[in-house]
């Protein structure tokens, strides 16, 4: 969702003010159309209509915006897997609800929502090359992500829940393969809701293509 502008009430110059929020928000936009390496400082002022001094005001420069987007795609990311773990952990554990099988549908599941959610900001998140300090602390945040979803799946291989015949960090590596192809096409649409998106999606992971074997 595109916000608008916080209003200058001074209205001084004419030019619109931002708090850094907004600021941030257009500049993932400039990000993901001209890529981190060529959009530089001059241009975020031109589509901003600031001048550098006032981007400056906000942050220290692109790449502080750089980590604060990235961060921001992450920390949802890393929410669904804490969230996850802490409901393993209850002393009220261990129903079918609990299983490592129905924790990894789950994880899927809501995955799909944080992407839709945060669309642009996990679309700058799987464009990084790792070319700065910033890109190689982002990647090292999501190989610990998909070091735990790899963990989670060797256990839903143990209990049954999944193929034990393949390797989990493969499996993992190709479940989010295909969750994270969705920002290269997936746009808000009233026809396709993220509940209808998820389902289908996390079905089709788990459960195959296959219909229902006939009798």
């Amino acid at each position: 969702m595109t916000r608008t502008p916080v209003q200058n009430p001074a209205g001084r110059h004419g030019r619109p003010a931002y708090d850094r929020d907004s600021l941030l928000e257009i500049a993932v936009v400039v990000f993901n159309e001209r890529g981190y390496d060529g959009t530089g400082m001059e241009e975020l002022a031109r589509r901003l209509g600031l001048s550098k001094s006032s981007i400056y005001h906000h942050v220290s420069g692109k790449e502080e915006l750089l980590e604060l987007a990235v961060n921001r795609a992450l920390d949802a990311l890393f929410a669904v897997l804490d969230e996850e773990e802490k409901q393993a952990g209850d002393p009220e554990g261990g129903s079918p609800e609990s299983t490592a099988t129905t924790r990894m549908k789950r994880i899927v599941h809501r995955s799909v929502e944080v992407l839709a959610a945060e669309l642009p900001y996990v679309t700058l998140l799987l464009r990084l090359h790792g070319n700065s300090e910033v890109e190689q602390r982002a990647l090292a945040r999501r190989r610990e992500f998909d070091h735990r979803v790899a963990e989670l799946m060797t256990r839903a291989a143990a209990e049954g829940g999944i193929r034990a015949d393949i390797d989990p960090h493969l499996a993992s590596r190709l479940l989010f393969g295909t969750v994270n192809s969705l920002v290269e096409w997936y746009r808000p649409d009233r026809d396709l809701t993220v509940a209808t998106l998820a389902d289908a999606l996390t079905t089709i992971l788990f459960d195959g293509l296959h219909g229902p074997t006939a009798s």
